[in-house]
């Protein structure tokens, strides 16, 4: 129970109003509507939060302020250390041990090529872990991949690389069938049938999930699939700059181990980047549903090594994450309480929104609610809206939330809030970075020899993600990046490694007056009262 009585006397008026509500269909929002809402409310939009970078291959493009320091700081290495000495030689150096960093290795493996993984912190710690509401995949009858290509290309704003988003859309039926064969245990009819839904910007029910823990099931497959192989896995170990031999490919990476600080060289005829996003960096003093590790360093490693960015100025800020109670502040609220029937509710119990509107327009919706329409609800870290879980139950019958959402009851279970009975306190939360580097179709980027795979590629989704299409990205050109790599190895003879490239870099940024005062990349975010990094 909600022992604050303005949040007490709030919920109470959602409660009074929820058969009215119940039976409320708020109309979709008009393009034009969308528009001037997302203009006017999104953080996207708030041109004082951007700066434009002045070095480097996207010299020009406006990116995060925090994202810009990251990016034109300095290496934590010296250009001159010696590399004579390989601690690790391998083919395919896999740099992230999330989702997609695990499709990579596994696809690799299968092609024949020698494979090894680091990762910041354990294999499977990433924002993998902590996706919940579904994977899409066009599967079913009445649904098709054209049909999935337009709701996820008008849903990016019509700015997606058309032939990645294509590539997403065709093999996602065939990478749930990889996961199903692998051990996911995706919801299932009583006939075998994937049970799918809806999700917001979808026009069709394609979103096949493991009840609310979609992402930890993912992860748990993946890396037992890598752990069965005897892939090798080097935990507690990060990439703190990439290796370039006299022509310009990638050739491995200077390693850090993180409990030490040693400095150890892999070397590698390819290299995959699967580092995962950047909600640590809170941009905008946001609170964040990413992992601990998700500083971004896939981006500062790529673009100091002459890799451009594609969309860096747009993030997703997912509408409803928790915020009330202070313990799990910023921490997803799944889209899929959203699908099976709660809605967003206004301080004075009334329906603002529909609740399937695609992500960035929910956010923007919930923004204005509490900011210039005065309908927030008082919490003591600000203002929030309610999502009205108890409608679940009174649509679909008892035991709904507990069979669908799991996760989610038992997270608010833990401080005393049954969500069976009471209402949430949700406002947006700093989610996924949908820029990243640029890739082709077969997921190298502008560097000869380096791949990148999930969080850290951008333009898949253009300027918003919809729901279920991470979770997808990360299976589909996880796995091609791990093909190709292996591919691309068979044919490399290495070259003499060397770090020229962070050296002239390091110029670039004196001939142009740039000090950020920062070392990159971050590493680990910063919450000691000293200010300092990792």
């Amino acid at each position: 129970m909600y022992q604050d009585p303005v949040i007490a006397a709030s919920a109470e008026l959602v409660a009074a109003a929820r058969e009215t509500n119940i039976h409320i269909d708020p109309p979709r929002m008009t393009a034009q509507e969308k528009e001037d809402l997302l203009k006017t409310y999104h953080p996207d939009y708030r041109e004082d939060q951007f700066e434009v970078l002045r070095v480097g291959p996207s010299k020009g493009q406006k990116v995060p302020r925090e994202l810009a320091a990251l990016l034109q700081g300095r290496s934590r290495i010296s250009p001159s250390m010696d590399l004579r000495k390989a601690d690790y030689e391998t083919d395919v150096l896999v740099i992230g041990g999330g989702g997609a960093g695990a499709s990579a290795a596994i696809e690799a493996h299968q092609a024949g090529a020698k494979v090894m993984v680091v990762t910041k912190l354990r294999m499977g710690d990433a924002n993998t872990m902590m996706a919940e509401g579904g994977i899409q995949a066009a599967d079913k009858p009445g649904d098709s991949p054209a049909q999935h290509f337009l709701d996820a290309y008008g849903g990016g704003h019509f700015a997606a690389q058309k032939d990645l988003l294509a590539k997403l859309v065709t093999e996602a039926p065939e990478a749930i069938q990889w996961l199903s064969n692998l051990g996911v245990e995706f919801d299932k009819a009583p006939d075998g049938t994937m049970i799918t839904t809806h999700g917001g910007g979808t026009s069709r029910k394609r979103m096949h999930a493991a009840k609310d823990y979609s992402g930890a099931e993912i992860m748990r497959t993946l890396r037992d699939e890598v752990i069965n192989r005897g892939i090798p896995v080097i935990d507690f170990t990060s990439a703190v700059e990439l290796l370039l031999d006299e022509s310009g490919r990638c050739a491995g990476a200077v390693l850090m181990n993180m409990e030490t600080r040693e400095l150890l060289i892999a070397r590698a005829k390819t290299v995959v980047l699967a580092t995962g996003g950047a909600g640590r960096l809170h941009y905008q003093g946001f609170p964040t549903s990413n992992h601990y590790g998700a500083t971004a360093d896939g981006l500062v490693l790529g673009y100091r090594a002459g890799a451009r960015l594609l969309y860096p100025d747009t993030l997703q800020y997912h509408p409803t994450g928790a915020a009330f109670p202070a313990q799990i502040f910023g921490a997803l609220v799944t889209e899929k309480v959203r699908s099976v029937g709660a809605m967003l509710i206004n301080a004075k119990g009334q329906a603002f929104m529909n609740p399937l509107e695609t992500r960035d327009v929910s956010a923007a919706a919930i923004i204005r609610e509490c900011s210039d329409r005065g309908n927030g609800v008082k919490t003591p870290a600000g203002y929030a809206v309610w999502l009205d879980t108890p409608m679940i139950e009174r649509k679909h019958g008892p035991g709904t939330i507990e069979k669908r959402i799991p996760a989610m009851m038992r997270m608010f279970g833990k401080y005393g809030i049954d969500i069976r009975k009471e209402p949430i306190l949700v406002y947006p939360t700093l989610h996924y970075q949908n820029g990243g580097l640029k890739i082709s179709v077969d997921g190298q980027s502008d560097v000869e020899n380096l791949f990148v795979a999930g969080e850290a590629v951008g333009g898949i989704h253009g300027r918003n993600r919809l729901m279920g299409n991470s979770l997808l990205d990360i299976i589909v050109f996880g796995r091609s990046a791990g093909r190709h790599a292996a591919a691309k190895a068979a044919g490399v003879t290495p070259g003499r490694a060397a770090l020229s490239h962070v050296e002239a870099f390091h110029a670039a940024l004196d001939q142009a007056g740039v000090d950020t005062g920062v070392v990159s990349p971050k590493l680990l975010p910063t919450y000691n009262s000293l200010g300092k990094d990792f």
